[in-house]
């Protein structure tokens, strides 16, 4: 025969367990708490898509000049061609080529990553002036993400011990060592959905962007990364 006994006080969960034969989960004592973190990290990974189309641009160029074009500026910039730019797709349009020779358009998709808003702010500019409009910013990341991670995992422990320990002092008692760790709640951060920008939006193309003077400043949202785990202390 067994008998469970559940007290409530004040946000702490004492248990009682009585039993005649056999080991429960949990034979002690505890409190069990929620502890939260939350970090803000600044992006240094931003992912630009590109379109060019030989149909759309200022200066009436084939595909392959507009192409040498931008990545000539690109590397003006101080972009690394190797490492942070690349072709994703190249197509036609062939629906009207039958009826008119000229109808065939060429289009490539490009992606491009910046690690700043100037190098993105020199970008933007610069593409606008050479009448590129197709570009818009696909997501935000961190090269560090999944340390950031881990670390707000961490914090979220610690504050889960800080908030025992404070409520266990309350009542008179104290806590012991950690029975029972559940990753309760833990948000992937939406990279694309908190893009905040002046000047341009992140869905957006960048037609009509800026000035012929000097590009605009661009400030992004931090990104957030949150982590709750409940943890169950042995309380004396």
């Amino acid at each position: 025969m067994k008998t469970l006994m559940i007290v409530l006080l004040s946000g702490l969960f004492v248990s009682s367990f009585a039993q005649t034969g056999g080991k429960n989960f949990i034979d002690q004592n505890y409190i069990e708490v929620t502890g939260k973190a939350e970090l803000e990290i600044v992006p240094d990974l931003i992912y630009l898509k590109i379109s060019l189309s030989d149909k759309e641009n200022k200066d009436k160029l084939p595909l392959a000049a507009m192409e040498q074009k931008m990545t000539d500026k690109l590397a003006e910039i101080g972009v690394d061609l190797d490492k942070d730019f690349s072709l994703v797709d190249f197509s036609s349009n062939l629906q009207s080529y039958w009826l008119k020779a000229n109808a065939v358009q060429l289009t490539k998709q490009y992606q491009l990553i910046v690690h700043d808003s100037k190098t993105l702010q020199k970008v933007f500019f610069e593409f606008q002036q050479m009448g590129i409009s197709g570009v818009s910013i696909e997501k935000l990341d961190h090269t560090h993400i999944e340390q950031y991670r881990k670390d707000a995992k961490v914090m979220a422990v610690k504050a889960a011990k800080e908030k025992a320990k404070l409520l266990a002092e309350a009542v008179g008692q104290s806590i012991g060592a950690a029975l029972y760790i559940q990753e309760a709640d833990s948000q992937i951060p939406r990279l694309s959905s908190n893009v905040a920008l002046r000047g341009v939006s992140s869905n957006a193309k960048i037609i009509g962007y800026g000035v012929a003077a000097e590009p605009s400043d661009i400030e992004f949202e931090k990104i957030k990364i949150e982590s709750a785990i409940l943890v169950r202390f042995q309380l004396y």
